[in-house]
């Protein structure tokens, strides 16, 4: 009990050492040339990051999500993505030697970000991140070669594991042993454990080849650890995505990237059409056609709406901050509609 006291009060403690400088106000107050909308909720945020050369976009919007579910709490916690991914390449590397040909890379889906937390725990972004230019697809590759070698010699775990580690150390830097805070000082995995509960985030997903009401495992090629989804009409998941944000809760979101209509450099995200609304038919169609891929995970932290009245969702992504909204992204309704995959939010709300 007394130590969890103390977590609370260095966890308080830190709110005034660490301001959220990067959160922004009013997101649309940018550049002229930028399309201009009117904010109706917005949470509050930790700095927008980027992923760099990694596919660990899952991490960067799953800690996002967690974080803003934190300040709005009053904590203040910023949390490191590379140490989710350090941890990742070590388990991969593990299953590669053990089953022989298991690809090692950064995929992932959001679902996993809690389970890896609660396996290893987390750090914090000011006491462990990468270079800017840490490169994790050449890494992947050199760790395959590394454990394909041991693997022919049948090194054992001891030898493997030095080597493996070694290898993204060199890359990654070298982390921490423990989490200090204030004089007060834990594991990765107590602090992890602080942060995110292991069933603190549910995740939802609406398609029409499964019953409604009932979970089952999302077939899409990054779900490596097998993460069923709860089955919602979308009107009910967009229903309770509203319903989060407007009560202060972030969410995390999964889906296609790959559209024309999702534009970076614009910083918005809209359908060919956004005149009608997309219905469930044309969701479901989009997904069986392979036009509705898994490509990526924003954190929603608002609603805004534009000149012509039409909704959107204030995302935060993880490919830095080089657009007219400093890094945000705009996504229209209807693009919600169509091209989620799936979203994760805490069950508490």
């Amino acid at each position: 009990m007394r130590k969890n006291i103390l977590f609370a009060l260095c966890l308080l403690l830190a709110i005034a050492c660490r301001k959220n400088q990067d959160a922004p106000t009013n997101v649309s107050n940018t550049s002229d040339a930028a399309q201009r909308f009117t904010t109706d909720v917005l949470l509050k945020t930790t700095p927008v990051k980027s992923q760099g050369k990694s596919h660990l976009c899952w991490a960067y919007a799953m800690l996002a999500t967690i974080e803003s579910e934190h300040l709005m709490r009053g904590d203040s916690i910023d949390l490191s993505a590379d140490y989710v991914g350090y941890m990742y390449l070590l388990e991969q590397s593990r299953l590669r030697y053990m089953k022989g040909g298991q690809p090692i890379g950064t995929r992932g889906m959001m679902t996993m970000l809690p389970q890896l937390l609660y396996r290893y725990g987390c750090e914090p972004y000011e006491t462990f991140h990468a270079k800017p230019d840490a490169d994790y697809h050449a890494l992947a590759r050199v760790l395959q070669t590394t454990v394909d070698n041991h693997r022919q010699q049948h090194a054992g775990f001891q030898r493997l594991m030095k080597e493996v580690d070694s290898r993204i150390e060199e890359v990654l830097g070298i982390v921490p042993r423990f989490v200090f805070m204030f004089s007060c000082e834990y594991t990765p995995k107590e602090f992890a454990h602080s942060v995110c509960g292991r069933n603190e985030y549910t995740a939802l997903t609406s398609f029409t080849h499964h019953p409604f009401g009932d979970a089952f495992e999302l077939e899409v090629p990054d779900n490596y650890y097998h993460d069923t989804f709860l089955n919602l009409p979308i009107d009910t998941l967009q229903t309770n995505v509203d319903r989060a944000l407007t009560q202060g809760h972030p969410v995390c979101w999964e889906g296609d990237t790959s559209e024309p209509g999702f534009n970076f450099a614009a910083g918005t995200a809209v359908t060919g059409n956004e005149t009608e609304t997309v219905d469930q038919r044309q969701r479901q169609a989009a997904f069986e056609r392979f036009q509705t891929t898994d490509d990526h995970c924003m954190a929603i932290i608002g609603m805004a709406h534009d000149q012509q009245g039409r909704k959107y969702y204030i995302c935060k992504n993880s490919w830095g901050r080089n657009n007219p909204y400093h890094g945000w992204m705009y996504m229209s309704e209807n693009y919600f509609r169509l091209k989620t995959i799936a979203v994760c939010l805490n069950i508490e709300h």
